[in-house]
């Protein structure tokens, strides 16, 4: 395969299924329907954790976080694995990053030449007290804010829809630099949207008139039972049907939103003349509950929150070809490094280039991973994906079985049918070949009472809480 330049963009929060590609009835993203159109669209990706900093840290290592011990949002990508970056940066390619990171600082070496408006943790630290789970057996902590995510929902702007406003020029210019460089490069763009807060400018939001927005899968008022593991998340999401819908539009609406610039940015590839000079991969660090079972945000293993939009285009890539295999986040290291003619990738790594997946028969029984060890969870959650059946094994908790075949939107726990008992321990035996789930249950424990004991302890720590806001402050203040 030929090298070529590799434009990688990423946005945050996004539902794979709130996508027209995919058959949304409401969802309008017209610039990634066109992207999926003429490249390949993988149905079932999915993140390797259901949360920002740990998923963007798998997504530059393609190292499970068990492996990497990036367990959570304050303990974010330092550099001390190598990424896809490094792995550039020796073989003289040269790779620059715009928009939102999510790792610990920008001077830490994590593999750019230069990182543009890059947004990380908020100093350092990130959202320390989410770190405080059940290590501390006499504190309690207070109760959780996540209903906030909705409660002011609907049209208007913020600093993260300023930002990406931002992001997108600073690629349109880049772009445009890039035109006459003698070499391939790859340049990863970063949107921050369709991530809370859920105010989406108005002309996005009247897409989505929030009378007709449908109820929640399981939301409120609908008598749904949670499992127990997911019983904070729950508790902190409290909200009405009415807020419910008002959160659907202007979430509708970022993603609407987002697909713009989006499409601002392969406007500018076009317009640069470098579309048959540049493989572009589009994906999402996880997804978005968007009120399913209760919830807003990810932090869980259902589909909703686990699962990823996915399209790869460019030379070498079928139009239109829709891939059934399915893929996560640890791939994405491997098809750069293939994509932009870098020597391959470390042998150990778990990931396949997705040109070598695409090129291949579907291959359904492929199994997939995932891991959560963090806000809002009482012990480690594990997802294990294989063939048309789906484990979540919560350690302490009784596990969740899924037949996504016959019921892709996991109403029934089959993990205690009789039935279904060999399928049950097939999964079993194949999770517990990647990961221990009690062993690396204790060591991200461990590694969280560490950090808040440095941090004076878990009162101290809720004492002193700064960050007043649900989610991470763009660098410099607000855009404007």
């Amino acid at each position: 395969m030929k090298p070529q330049n590799m434009l990688v963009i990423m946005s945050d929060e996004h539902n794979a299924r709130m996508m027209g590609a995919v058959g949304h009835r409401l969802a309008r993203t017209p610039n990634l329907d066109a992207l999926a159109a003429r490249g390949a669209l993988f149905s079932d990706a999915y993140t390797n954790c259901p949360i920002c900093v740990p998923a963007r840290a798998t997504f530059a290592t393609g190292r499970y976080v068990h492996d990497t011990e990036y367990w959570d949002n304050s303990i974010a990508y330092d550099g001390r694995v190598p990424s896809w970056g490094h792995r550039l940066q020796q073989a003289g390619i040269r790779v620059e990053s715009i928009g939102k990171l999510h790792y610990r600082n920008e001077t830490d070496d994590t593999g750019f030449d230069a990182q543009h408006i890059p947004m990380h943790i908020a100093g350092g630290v990130g959202m320390i007290h989410f770190s405080i789970r059940r290590q501390f057996k006499d504190f309690v902590r207070p109760a959780g804010r996540r209903s906030a995510i909705i409660e002011h929902a609907g049209p208007g702007e913020s600093e993260y829809t300023r930002y990406d406003r931002k992001v997108a020029d600073i690629a349109t210019q880049w772009l445009q630099d890039a035109a006459n460089a003698d070499k391939p490069w790859t340049l990863f763009v970063s949107f921050v949207t369709p991530h809370y807060p859920l105010i989406a400018p108005k002309e996005y939001c009247d897409l989505y008139p929030v009378e007709e927005m449908p109820d929640a899968k399981f939301g409120p008022e609908s008598g749904f039972q949670c499992h127990p593991w997911l019983e904070e998340l729950v508790a902190s999401s409290v909200m009405t049907k009415d807020q419910q819908r008002a959160a659907f539009s202007a979430y509708l609406g970022l993603v609407s939103f987002m697909d713009a610039q989006v499409g601002r940015v392969l406007d500018a590839l076009d317009a640069a003349g470098l579309r048959d000079t540049t493989r572009i991969l589009y994906t999402s660090d996880h997804g978005e509950n968007a009120g399913a079972r209760g919830m807003w945000g990810k932090s869980n293993h259902y589909e909703e929150a686990v699962r990823i939009p996915l399209i790869l285009a460019g030379s070498d890539v079928p139009a239109g070809k829709v891939v059934h295999t399915p893929v996560s986040l640890v791939d994405v290291y491997p098809t750069i490094l293939e994509g932009v003619g870098a020597p391959a990738a470390e042998q150990d790594l778990p990931g396949r280039s997705l040109f070598a997946v695409l090129n291949e028969p579907d291959d359904p029984a492929r199994a997939v991973f995932s891991e959560y060890h963090a806000a809002g969870s009482p012990s480690a959650s594990y997802m294990l994906r294989k063939g048309r059946y789906k484990l979540i094994w919560y350690v302490g908790y009784a596990p969740e079985l899924f037949d996504l075949e016959s019921d892709p939107e996991e109403t029934r726990n089959i993990a205690g049918d009789p039935e279904h008992a060999a399928i049950f321990r097939q999964l079993e035996a194949a999770l517990r070949e990647i990961v221990d789930p009690e062993t690396e249950d204790a060591r991200a424990n461990e590694a969280q009472r560490k950090l808040i004991e440095s941090k004076g302890g878990p009162q101290e720590v809720m004492a002193k809480l700064a960050m007043k806001k649900l989610y991470t402050p763009v660098p410099g203040g607000t855009i404007s």
